[in-house]
């Protein structure tokens, strides 16, 4: 069942303010994109990706959850936000067997969670959904009982503060030295200029280690208000929480009309007004850098041509801004052809170059050897799809898992011809610069 709620609720307040001891919940804001949240709680039921086949699987899986959910359709109250009445919630690693690691064990290669309880937020209209998972034998009274206790359990709430000033600081440490960084960029670009192919997405690990457990809550809080304009999220287990604060979209489906977005080339910001344009114009014209873009953009267009009636691209890249970088970024929208999925649409884009590399069938077996390590979720993808397939997944990039007092952050850099080791290094750095302040 779907109801309203007042819009001035804090939805991802409210949710982290109720989670139980050990359950799974979710946080998804786009502030700038008319204040949209989607916030969940709990499992009524749940989908696993896991295997080559894991979107095709996923898609296959909603599409039976659908056929088997009794309630209102959303169809039913146009003025609903997206996101509203009965949707799916979570993300899926970056490799198809990845979060075997012991950090990530609580998400593995992929998790689609129907959770009991969701708020979704556009605008000035908010809606509340309760979904129960019924095994056909509970008495209906004790059923909307547990409803109602769920309800009951969601109050207005402001979110936890971070320590200004902690008694004592936490120790960061690269998973890894800065020369192997350097190293695995070095033997990158040695591969391409050797033509095995033409570009390749690498990154590194580095680790918070806090005095206590480090808190999901006042991190998502400062990121959503340090980064209104991207995708801030927060997937919780019970276990850990992944978080993070992407300027990336993967896809968003409505009905037939698909859109994403190519984006690679990265340069910093400057609180010189003056300087940060003339930062944004010189990343504009970096042959490097609109090579890196180029690459991302043709092969998203490529991939989407043989499902779509139409494909438009915008003729040039602008810039994204966002509060430490600004991206190179290319628009890209398709009306269908086939009736593909959210998911279907993730697993066909993912991974792009952006996060893999080109052609993706050189990079991907290139890509662990190099970095040493399981990206998990990092560079995978966070999002959500309703029972009618349609839904919107961003790339989970500016992250960290949150695991215990332990905080593993993760950012990556797109190696080309002319890239340079210490300036990849260097890139990597900046883009750590959105999570690190505040774990530490």
């Amino acid at each position: 069942m779907t109801a309203p709620v007042p819009a001035e609720l804090d939805a991802s307040a409210a949710v982290l303010a109720a989670r139980r001891p050990g359950e799974r919940f979710f946080c998804l804001e786009l502030p700038e994109r008319e204040r949209f949240v989607l916030a969940a709680l709990g499992t009524a039921a749940q989908i696993e990706l896991s295997g080559r086949d894991r979107f095709g699987a996923a898609a296959a899986g909603a599409r039976g959850l659908a056929g088997r959910t009794v309630g209102a359709e959303s169809g039913e109250d146009p003025s609903a936000p997206p996101a509203a009445g009965p949707v799916l919630v979570g993300g899926f690693a970056f490799a198809s067997a990845g979060g075997a690691a012991p950090e990530w064990a609580s998400f593995g290669a992929g998790r689609l969670v129907l959770p009991e309880l969701s708020l979704a937020r556009r605008g000035d209209e908010a809606r509340v959904t309760v979904n129960l998972g019924i095994d056909g034998d509970e008495d209906p009274e004790a059923l909307l009982e547990r409803a109602r206790e769920r309800l009951d359990e969601l109050v207005p709430a402001p979110m936890p503060v971070l320590d200004p000033d902690p008694v004592e600081r936490t120790r960061v440490a690269g998973a890894a030295p800065p020369t192997h960084y350097e190293s695995a960029v070095a033997r990158a670009v040695e591969r391409i200029k050797a033509g095995e192919l033409e570009k390749v997405v690498l990154a590194r690990e580095v680790r918070a280690h806090a005095p206590q457990d480090h808190d999901p809550a006042p991190v998502y809080d400062a990121l959503r208000a340090a980064f209104p304009e991207c995708y801030c999220y927060c997937v919780g287990t019970g276990e850990a929480a992944f978080l993070g604060a992407s300027p990336e979209l993967l896809v968003r489906r409505d009905g037939a009309r698909a859109q994403t977005v190519a984006l690679a080339g990265t340069t910093r910001r400057s609180a010189d007004p003056a300087v940060d344009d003339y930062l944004g114009e010189q990343l504009l014209r970096s042959s490097k850098d609109r090579e890196e873009q180029s690459i991302v953009a043709r092969r998203i267009e490529r991939t989407l041509r043989p499902v779509s009636v139409w494909v438009t691209a915008s003729p040039d890249p602008g810039l994204v801004r966002v509060q430490n970088v600004q991206h190179l970024a290319t628009a890209i929208r398709a009306q269908l052809a086939e009736p593909l999925s959210a998911l279907e649409l993730a697993g066909l884009l993912h991974p792009t170059p952006a996060v893999g590399g080109e052609p993706r069938e050189a990079a991907e077996p290139l890509i662990p050897a190099l970095e040493g390590l399981d990206r998990g979720w990092y560079a995978g993808g966070v999002g959500w799809t309703d029972l009618a397939d349609d839904g919107e997944f961003c790339v989970a990039l500016r992250c960290a898992l949150l695991r215990g007092s332990v905080a593993h952050l993760y950012a990556g850099c797109g190696i080309v011809r002319d890239s340079v080791p210490a300036e990849e290094l260097a890139e990597t750095e900046v883009k750590l610069e959105a999570l690190l302040p505040l774990l530490s």
